[in-house]
């Protein structure tokens, strides 16, 4: 691979190989290299061409540079010029890491123009995203349905074998095989049976899927087991997925539930992504809140806080292999002890003083419960938990009537639940908690919340089952909006997965709202998915549902209508001949910073990984203490050559990924209307509580 790189380089860029050679040192080289640049800028032979010239100027301009690495806490030394230098002088066949220099070589050649980018048709985009089914599909339903009937018999064994221990799901003596199986396929339905019933073992998971395991993949999971890393994989979750070598690609569901080695090796000393997150009693955390509970409220912008309650809300339908917070599961803060995460006595007098929290800051109008998963807490305690917040919303309310203009507190306008459940456990959506929600958003419209969010998680169109669209119905008949996020894993960022994914999703009612880059930590190095892909899916697949004015426009009137949602944005799509609507924003999720794609590239690795200087979203509101942070950087936990070669083991053509060399600096797209707080009012204060800097 070394020997074709140098090749290519002293073939297609002679003038570049020339200079190499001929300087006597390397900042004689940078210098040839900054001209080289600036000449190739105001050439300006494309779009493409002069992204990466710039590139290329100031990679020049941050040579011998030492920039602090934000997520590992380390000092970087830029070399990346220099190292391209000592590879075109002194080249020979020992280069083991050439990542580096297939990167360089492609940045050089599409800002010398040698290397045209031809961005996809509208034709081409749709047609890669006719590759992904749907749970909803025949075939798939059929093959499900297949599975599910393998599953039944399998639980009846594991039921068998348990004996008659403390469970509902306990057969009586004397039942026939038959009626076994018919008692089963009526728990099925029951969402309780599926959590009861999880695979918390690599062998059992291999069981289920029968032993279709490689003996390498069990390694890895044994190797999980033993470190402490839980298990917790559902029979409806693993009716989703294909066992046998040919039908339908399953990659993205089984990168969620299969652990990676990187993952497995870096457990137990797994840090804080979210440096906000660690927080000591009494002292501010990392964006500068000071914060009443150390486990139970997460806080990073002014008018945003999370809570994650004391309850079963503290585990999940399932551990996601990417989690965001593998951290407070090292912790062994969330877990799927669900008996031992019942709530204890002194829980609601804790509730009380988290809701005083927001009662009492003068900035919060948007509260985010979630876990673990908002939705694995009963019924009975998310109502209370809901009590709890439209209690805190009337006072808070109240309390601003003795405030004079200018100096009243905002009020709560803006209730989330964040819920994977959809996806894992659809059957958890029963009548009951649709009655509990419905009945929140009618007295919470009120008391002056106007947005009702379940905010999900769907990974895959193949999570988007009949059971899925169910739920998801169900939801929307309540009056809540749903919107969904994505993490943009290698498995799914493959063409016209994403796309498609948007699209079903779509067809329902459920909106987009992020689609995450996968966090740069080592844990998730073989999932990660550069950020220049992560541009490219917006730039070339997101750009086919852009909406004009006009459009978006009319696209609010069908939001605000409050009339049938599913039907009148499949109708809006149709009309107006839109795959889908691009509503959501391509980010990164920062440590310290926030959510982000506003970034320029200023190096490259040795191992070949790119080294991105990040700015904040400009349009929102943050801590002050941003002002205090200085320069972000961010190195990538894997280089571009590296994520090419995964997707191209999933069976996917580098050919159709070739322009993703180009993507060198980012602009963080603006926030769909939908997505927007509200118009917060006369006579609130800009004055902030509860901070520290």
């Amino acid at each position: 691979m070394a020997k074709k790189i140098f090749n290519s380089f002293v073939k297609s860029l002679p003038n570049l190989y020339k200079a190499a050679i001929q300087s006597n040192d390397e900042e004689q080289f940078l210098s040839s290299i900054r001209a080289y640049a600036s000449l190739k800028i105001e050439e300006n032979i494309s779009e493409e061409s002069v992204r990466c010239a710039k590139t290329i100027l100031t990679m020049s301009e941050n040579e011998n540079k030492i920039i602090f690495e934000l997520s590992k806490g380390e000092k970087v030394y830029i070399e990346t010029l220099t190292l391209l230098w000592n590879f075109l002088r002194e080249f020979s066949n020992n280069y083991s890491k050439t990542d580096v220099f297939e990167d360089l070589l492609n940045l050089f050649l599409i800002a010398d123009g040698t290397k045209k980018i031809k961005n996809p048709s509208d034709s081409k985009v749709r047609g890669w995203m006719k590759r992904w089914p749907t749970g909803l599909d025949k075939e798939i339903r059929e093959k499900r349905e297949e599975v599910k009937e393998r599953l039944v018999r399998l639980l009846v064994r594991k039921i068998e074998k348990r004996g008659h221990i403390n469970s509902r799901y306990t057969f009586n003596p004397g039942l026939s095989e038959e009626d076994k199986i018919k008692k089963v396929e009526e728990w099925w339905n029951d969402f309780r049976f599926h959590l009861s019933m999880a695979a918390r073992t690599p062998g059992e998971l291999n069981h289920f899927l029968e032993e279709s395991l490689p003996v390498r993949v069990m390694k890895i999971l044994n190797k999980a087991k033993n470190k402490g890393i839980p298990f917790f994989v559902t029979p409806y979750y693993l009716s989703l997925l294909n066992t046998e070598e040919s039908g339908f690609d399953d990659h993205t569901i089984r990168s969620y539930i299969l652990y990676t080695e990187s993952l497995v090796d870096t457990y137990g000393n797994i840090k804080a992504w979210e440096r906000e997150d660690i927080v000591e009693p009494g002292k501010p955390n990392a964006a500068g809140w000071l914060l009443p509970e150390s486990h139970s409220i997460h806080r990073r912008y002014p008018e945003v806080a999370i809570v994650i309650p004391e309850t079963r809300g503290r585990s999940c339908g399932g551990l996601c292999a990417s989690c965001q917070r593998m951290y407070d599961f090292q912790r062994e803060r969330l877990n799927f002890e669900l008996d031992d995460l019942k709530p204890k006595e002194q829980w609601e007098t804790r509730l009380e003083r988290l809701m005083n929290y927001f009662r009492e800051d003068s900035q919060l109008r948007d509260i985010l419960i979630t876990g673990g998963d908002a939705l694995m807490t009963s019924n009975k305690n998310l109502k209370k938990v809901l009590e709890a917040v439209l209690t805190m919303a009337k006072a808070k309310r109240e309390d601003n009537k003795g405030r004079e203009p200018g100096a009243k507190f905002a009020e709560l306008q803006r209730v989330r639940l964040g819920s994977r459940l959809l996806a894992y456990l659809p059957t958890r959506i029963d009548e009951e908690l649709v009655s509990i929600i419905k009945d929140f958003r009618e007295r919470g419209t009120k008391v002056g919340i106007c947005q009702f969010v379940i905010q999900t998680h769907f990974q895959s169109p193949l999570e988007v089952t009949p059971e899925a669209k169910k739920a998801i119905k169900s939801i929307i008949s309540a009056g809540w909006t749903i919107s969904n996020q994505l993490v943009f894993n290698a498995a799914a960022s493959r063409r016209g997965h994403t796309a498609k994914l948007r699209q079903i999703l779509n067809s329902m009612g459920v909106i987009t709202y992020y689609t995450f880059s996968v966090k740069g930590f080592a844990e998730n190095r073989s999932l990660f998915t550069p950020n220049s892909r992560s541009l490219q899916e917006a730039n070339e697949e997101k750009r086919i549902g852009k909406l004009t004015p006009e459009q978006e426009k009319e696209l609010n009137h069908i939001f605000l209508s409050g009339e049938d949602l599913a039907k009148g944005i499949k109708e809006f799509m149709r009309k107006h001949d839109i795959p889908f609507l691009p509503t959501d924003r391509n980010v990164l999720n920062l440590p310290a910073i926030g959510k982000s794609m506003t970034f320029q590239m200023v190096g490259i690795t040795r191992n070949g990984e790119r080294i991105l200087k990040f700015d904040h979203d400009r349009t929102r509101r943050h801590s002050p203490i941003i002002d205090q942070m200085g320069d972000v950087y961010i190195t990538e936990n894997r280089s571009i050559a590296s994520y090419l070669r995964e997707i191209e083991n999933m069976g996917e053509s580098k050919k159709n990924y070739e322009s993703i060399w180009s993507y060198t600096s980012g602009e963080t797209e603006p926030v769909f209307w939908l997505f927007k707080y509200p118009t917060k009012g006369l006579g609130f204060t800009s004055e902030m509580t509860n901070l520290a800097i």
